[in-house]
Protein backbone atom coordinates (compact mmCIF):
# COMPACT_ATOMS: atom_id res chain seq x y z
CA UNK A 1 0.00 0.00 0.00
CA UNK A 2 1.04 3.60 -0.85
CA UNK A 3 2.98 4.28 2.75
CA UNK A 4 2.23 8.08 2.65
CA UNK A 5 -1.10 7.54 2.51
CA UNK A 6 -1.97 8.40 6.28
CA UNK A 7 -4.74 6.86 9.09
CA UNK A 8 -7.58 8.61 9.25
CA UNK A 9 -9.45 7.26 11.79
CA UNK A 10 -9.15 7.89 15.63
CA UNK A 11 -7.05 7.65 17.52
CA UNK A 12 -4.58 7.84 15.12
CA UNK A 13 -6.22 11.40 13.38
CA UNK A 14 -8.40 13.44 15.92
CA UNK A 15 -9.73 16.29 13.67
CA UNK A 16 -9.94 14.56 9.51
CA UNK A 17 -10.31 17.27 6.95
CA UNK A 18 -11.91 17.23 3.48
CA UNK A 19 -8.65 17.91 1.85
CA UNK A 20 -7.31 15.15 4.24
CA UNK A 21 -9.63 12.49 2.49
CA UNK A 22 -9.12 14.38 -0.81
CA UNK A 23 -5.51 14.15 -0.26
CA UNK A 24 -5.96 10.36 0.11
CA UNK A 25 -7.79 9.35 -2.55
CA UNK A 26 -5.37 11.04 -5.22
CA UNK A 27 -2.78 9.43 -3.89
CA UNK A 28 -4.49 5.96 -4.02
CA UNK A 29 -5.43 6.63 -7.28
CA UNK A 30 -1.88 7.87 -8.27
CA UNK A 31 -0.38 4.90 -7.12
CA UNK A 32 -2.73 2.58 -8.62
CA UNK A 33 -3.00 3.60 -11.94
CA UNK A 34 1.03 4.63 -12.60
CA UNK A 35 0.58 8.18 -13.01
CA UNK A 36 1.19 11.38 -10.84
CA UNK A 37 -0.58 13.47 -13.33
CA UNK A 38 -2.69 11.46 -16.08
CA UNK A 39 -2.56 12.33 -19.60
CA UNK A 40 -5.38 14.71 -20.79
CA UNK A 41 -7.50 11.50 -22.37
CA UNK A 42 -6.99 10.29 -19.41
CA UNK A 43 -8.03 13.50 -16.66
CA UNK A 44 -11.59 12.67 -16.72
CA UNK A 45 -11.35 9.00 -15.80
CA UNK A 46 -8.52 9.56 -13.00
CA UNK A 47 -10.73 12.80 -11.23
CA UNK A 48 -14.04 10.39 -11.35
CA UNK A 49 -11.95 7.65 -9.46
CA UNK A 50 -10.56 10.38 -7.31
CA UNK A 51 -13.91 11.74 -6.65
CA UNK A 52 -15.38 8.27 -6.06
CA UNK A 53 -12.69 7.15 -3.57
CA UNK A 54 -12.93 10.66 -1.93
CA UNK A 55 -16.63 9.95 -1.53
CA UNK A 56 -16.26 6.29 -0.37
CA UNK A 57 -13.44 6.72 2.24
CA UNK A 58 -16.00 9.87 3.68
CA UNK A 59 -18.32 7.00 4.08
CA UNK A 60 -16.38 4.41 5.59
CA UNK A 61 -15.04 7.19 8.31
CA UNK A 62 -18.12 7.92 9.27
CA UNK A 63 -19.52 4.75 9.60
CA UNK A 64 -16.64 3.17 11.83
CA UNK A 65 -17.18 2.31 15.55
CA UNK A 66 -13.91 2.67 17.60
CA UNK A 67 -13.59 1.31 20.85
CA UNK A 68 -13.48 3.87 23.62
CA UNK A 69 -14.23 6.74 21.32
CA UNK A 70 -18.23 8.12 21.82
CA UNK A 71 -19.91 9.89 18.59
Amino acid sequence: MCRSIKTLRPPYAEEVTEGDVRAAALQYVRKISGFRQPAAHNAAAFEQAVDEIERATAKLLASLQVRGQSR
